[in-house]
């Protein structure tokens, strides 16, 4: 797997202070994409053992919340045991962090054992570790500035735990909109 960048100490991608991993590839091509440039599955760099002990000391400091991981796409097939393994080594290794993945895929999509275009033996355990995932394709006709934590009104801020213990898919309280600070 290759990925294009890190952020450190991100506060625009999930809740809080966060490190934010932007992975390459994605056949999604959604129109007016953000990061087009992660579509191609060999921009940035590899990704390695010193760049997953980087993003894990990241995490370390009681300030930063947790990981994001987004793209490109985490959930893309070839992607999936990088990405496993990662959060394997999270939970193990910082447990506290809370961690997010941006999926162009939809809930429905990833839990169906059948859809071998995004599901594999990696899928249920990587989301079984998620605390949110925010699914859906960005779609620019319903591009809407206001939403929080994601571009276009069909995306959905999941809470995953929720959602597999009910066996259906729950909002995160984070699916709103965003309101004015100022008062």
């Amino acid at each position: 797997m290759n990925y294009g960048q890190v952020y450190y100490n991100d506060v625009a991608n999930g809740v809080g202070c966060r490190t934010a991993l932007f992975v390459s590839g994605c056949t999604h091509h959604c129109k007016g994409c953000f990061n087009e440039v992660t579509w191609d599955f060999n921009y940035g760099e590899p990704y390695t053992k010193e760049v997953e002990d980087d993003i894990i000391k990241s995490l370390e400091p009681s300030y930063i919340d947790g990981l994001t991981i987004l793209g490109g796409e985490p959930m893309e097939v070839v992607n999936q045991k990088v990405v496993r393994s990662l959060l394997e080594r999270i939970k193990r290794e910082v447990p506290r962090a809370t961690i997010w993945i941006y999926s162009g895929y939809t809930w429905d999509e990833l839990t169906d054992n059948s859809n071998r275009r995004c599901h594999s033996e990696d899928t249920m355990p990587i989301l079984r570790m998620l605390d949110v995932l925010v699914d859906g394709e960005f779609i620019e006709e319903k591009r809407d500035l206001m939403l929080r934590f994601r571009g276009s009104s069909n995306q959905r801020v999941i809470d995953v735990p929720a959602s597999l213990d009910k066996g259906e898919i729950v909002l995160s309280r984070y699916n709103d909109r965003e309101t004015s600070r100022m008062m």
